[in-house]
């Protein structure tokens, strides 16, 4: 039998005309994002690849297979399971126990009033305490939080964002009491306003001050505590707010060349500070495409770097980032199935080359995960890390026909993004005039009807449908956990020097109304034990409260 030479000729000699029909269809073979998917790939599907410009070896620039040559045979990414709820004591317990478990880094999860910079005692608060996240209201909720946990031995991520300062200073404050030497604590910061004001909502004060906060972070963290990365740029909420593949890269380092660019204008070296720049982002159910989307953010951040701000340090254009499996893929029918969903999801995140991975629990649609929950999505990461084999090899699926195609897609795509967002002015500007918010929702919008359609299958949800009970062993928030949260704050407030809180709360607010580094201020408020609200009260006195972008 004749072989083919070449795609085009295989095409029109083998495929029967049923096939050619269907593979016409291209609304039905479609990548999660929508990008067009060939019955199969070639050699001739990369015509413009150039292994020496676009792949590299591992560790090397653009980095599109790693930024580490040995990546996991040198060391398993970090497990880092996203935790907090109801209390610092109960979310302590639930520390303690992951770590027993084998989980290898902490990630804590804030309640909204911690977010917005409001007391549990506060009349907004009201509802709220405990409920997405642990309550912090000052440093002894901190002290609670971290009881019997040494930070010089963890690697500790708090998703925080307006906040980031305040909380950034009562962790310092802990690790200074524990006699941690702060140039070897090790942890990461959130601290990415721009996405909150795109896909979140928990901004606090408008973006020229915020950016202020975030750089001022950059600067002190370089001096005092070196190891720590001092932002997480995030297009996981990005992406669950409904945005593709794509543009989840765009938008996020959109964001990330905002950020830079704000340093650089505070006077920093692009080397001083770009090496402890991280991302954070999701990991979709199509697994290919995902794979890609992590390679063409790699290889797409180091030309920027290298390109548009003259970074020389190769640790200025690594893109490391950590992944969290999808949230808004977990279904409350047959959530069995989410367990299927999450390994997927893992798979492709570390697939992709992620330095460190929280897997959600099956039974998130329904409540905080329960106990059992929570350790089958760790004990999926070890799966995939000791049993799998995928952790043996660097970019294992690198030079794939389909996975080089689909990163020249993704990396073209987000660079239509990056190339209009420049033309409105940058990212801040963009955000303001509504264009990523519009075209996220778009989005959003266009896979929800796919969904209602039955063009997007959703397993248990639109096809193979049954009937569930529901789960009845899910963890419930105790009403009273708030009224004994109050009641902490009130204690703390009581017992603490106050003339000394008002005093470090009146130099906070002469620097935030200067222009000197607040990082200083903050760490005197939290030893002090001002409150989370007395803080952000006197940030809101100075800057302002930032209202609402509206999207037509």
């Amino acid at each position: 039998m004749d072989v083919s030479t070449n795609k085009q000729e295989w095409q029109a000699k083998t495929l029967d005309p049923a096939l050619k029909r269907s593979a016409q269809r291209e609304e039905e073979f479609q990548t999660a994002s929508g990008i067009a998917l060939d019955v199969v790939y070639a050699p001739d599907d990369l015509s413009g690849f150039d292994y020496a410009r676009d792949l590299s070896y591992p560790g090397e620039y653009p980095y599109t297979r790693g930024v580490q040559p040995t990546m996991y045979r040198g060391r398993v990414w970090t497990m880092r399971q996203y935790a907090g709820f109801a209390s610092a004591e109960e979310s302590n317990r639930r520390y303690r126990y992951l770590l027993e478990q084998g989980q290898t880094g902490l990630s804590v999860a804030f309640d909204l009033p911690t977010q917005i910079g409001y007391d549990s005692d506060h009349p907004l608060a009201a509802g709220e305490i405990g409920k997405v996240g642990v309550p912090i209201d000052t440093l002894a909720d901190v002290e609670t939080l971290f009881k019997e946990i040494p930070l010089a031995k963890v690697s500790t991520s708090m998703t925080i964002n307006s906040t980031a300062p305040v909380l950034l200073a009562m962790y310092i404050a802990l690790a200074r009491k524990q006699g941690a030497d702060l140039t070897k604590l090790n942890g990461t910061i959130q601290n990415d306003v721009l996405k909150e004001y795109i896909a979140r909502g928990t901004q606090i004060f408008p973006p020229q001050p915020s950016m202020r906060l975030t750089t001022d972070i950059f600067q002190y963290c370089r001096e005092s505590v070196p190891r720590w990365n001092t932002i997480s740029i995030s297009g996981y909420h990005i992406r669950e707010a409904g945005a593709t593949a794509a543009q989840e890269i765009a938008f996020t380092l959109a964001n990330g060349i905002a950020y830079v660019k704000a340093a650089i204008d505070a006077g920093l070296d692009v080397d001083a500070f770009a090496g402890r720049l991280s991302f954070f982002f999701a990991s979709y159910t199509d697994l290919l495409e995902e794979v890609a989307k992590f390679r063409a953010a790699r290889r797409l951040w180091a030309r920027i770097m290298k390109e548009r701000f003259g970074a020389r340090d190769a640790r200025s254009m690594m893109l490391r980032f950590h992944t969290q499996t999808c949230g808004h893929t977990l279904t409350a029918q047959q959530p069995n199935n989410n367990i299927v969903r999450v390994a997927i999801q893992a798979l492709a995140a570390v697939l992709g080359g992620t330095q460190s991975l929280h897997t959600n629990s099956w039974d998130e649609a329904y409540a905080t995960p329960s106990t059992d929950a929570v350790t089958t999505a760790l004990r999926t990461q070890q799966i995939v890390a000791y049993e799998s084999g995928v952790a043996d090899i660097v970019d294992p699926l690198g030079g794939s026909y389909l996975i080089e195609s689909l990163t020249d897609a993704l990396e073209a795509e987000s660079r239509r993004y990056l190339d209009r967002i420049d033309a409105i002015g940058g990212a801040l500007a963009a955000i303001e005039q509504g264009y990523q918010q519009r075209e996220i929702q778009e989005s959003s919008y266009r896979t929800q009807r796919g969904i209602e359609a039955g063009k997007k299958i959703v397993v248990g949800v639109n096809r193979f449908v049954s009937s569930y009970p529901g789960i009845e062993d899910i963890i419930r928030v105790d009403s009273a956990e708030a009224a004994k949260q109050k009641e902490r704050l009130a204690r703390v407030k009581k017992e603490r020097d106050n003339a000394q809180v008002a005093g470090s709360l009146a130099r906070l607010e002469e620097a935030a109304k200067g222009d000197e580094n607040t990082m200083p201020a903050f760490a005197e408020c939290v030893e002090a034990y001002a409150s989370i609200g007395e803080i952000c009260g006197v940030l809101r006195r100075v800057f302002g409260e930032q209202k609402e972008f509206l999207v037509f």
